[in-house]
């Protein structure tokens, strides 16, 4: 299809965020604009902790459709909407934006990508045992859509940060009536906790290039009866999911996560549904321009 050329039309969406050089974004959102012949743009925003309030002030001013929001801004920006959506209100955290003519509304298409990565793949978490490692932002959203869908969660976090996975597992337990339990991530308490599980996520940064090498699981302990999720997606696939693999276990990388969180996002903005195998690619074929 022929570029669209910005005119005095043309439509605005974004991300803010800081650093937001390594964002996939802009590719798969300018990609699905242009297939479907929409007269919009999506640019990334640099916006530093102490210009939050002006940038958001400036999605009004400016009339920009919708935001993504990424690190540190997910909670922060909170306060500063008009309205939040009642999942997003529980994990406290929002990544999705739609502005409908001065009123912002914050979404987090975060838990609902991870969601749809596994629906896609004919996994429904309801009544599934997970298992979930990590605490931070992205295992916050993901405990939180399993806990609706009804699914008991063990979260094991690293050692220093254990009190995350305490207080995380509380907050569910005010929230839902599941069974949801929360340790230190380490190989004494994996060992006893796998067989039993259903859905094995990886929510920690372990494995994430330029650290490839590493695994936040031992191969022993992988076995067929798994679904092993890996939200990280530089690089693809990760040992993990390399070993889980082999193992005979069933795998979903973290590209699924991170592209349908960017659909929802686009359907939020735009009403439509956008061309998910095509941003998929399209992403794909950044990753590995920037490999080589």
């Amino acid at each position: 299809m022929k570029d669209r050329a910005i005119s005095g039309k043309t439509k605005l969406c974004g991300i803010i965020g800081d650093p937001i050089e390594h964002t996939m974004s802009p590719i798969m959102h300018n990609t699905a604009f242009k297939t479907l012949g929409l007269d919009y743009v999506y640019v990334p925003f640099k916006v530093k902790n102490k210009e939050l309030k002006q940038a958001i002030e400036g999605v009004r001013t400016l009339n920009i459709r919708g935001i993504n929001v990424t690190i540190p801004h997910k909670v922060a920006v909170l306060p500063l909407l008009d309205k939040i959506d009642s999942l997003a209100e529980k994990i406290g955290a929002v990544n999705t934006i739609v502005n409908d003519e001065g009123v912002l509304t914050g979404y987090n298409t975060d838990a609902y990508g991870f969601l749809q990565a596994l629906l896609e793949k004919d996994i429904n978490p309801r009544g599934k045992r997970v298992l979930v490692l990590g605490a931070g932002g992205a295992a916050k959203a993901i405990c939180f859509i399993l806990a609706e869908q009804g699914a008991s969660l063990v979260i094991l976090n690293r050692k220093l940060e254990l009190e995350w996975a305490q207080d995380l597992a509380r907050h569910i337990k005010q929230n839902y009536s599941i069974n949801v339990s929360a340790d230190e991530l380490n190989k004494k308490n994996l060992a006893p906790v796998i067989p039993d599980t259903d859905i094995l996520v990886n929510a920690t940064s372990v494995g994430m290039s330029p650290n490839s090498d590493e695994t936040p699981v031992d191969t022993k302990l992988l076995c067929s009866n798994l679904v092993v999720f890996d939200i990280i997606y530089n690089p693809l696939p990760t040992r993990l999911l390399q070993e889980a693999k082999a193992a005979g276990a069933r795998t979903i990388d973290g590209l699924e996560m991170l592209v349908w969180q960017g659909a929802l996002s686009f359907e939020k903005w735009i009403g439509r549904k956008p061309p998910v195998d095509l941003m998929r690619q399209s992403v794909m074929r950044l990753l590995q321009k920037n490999e080589n």
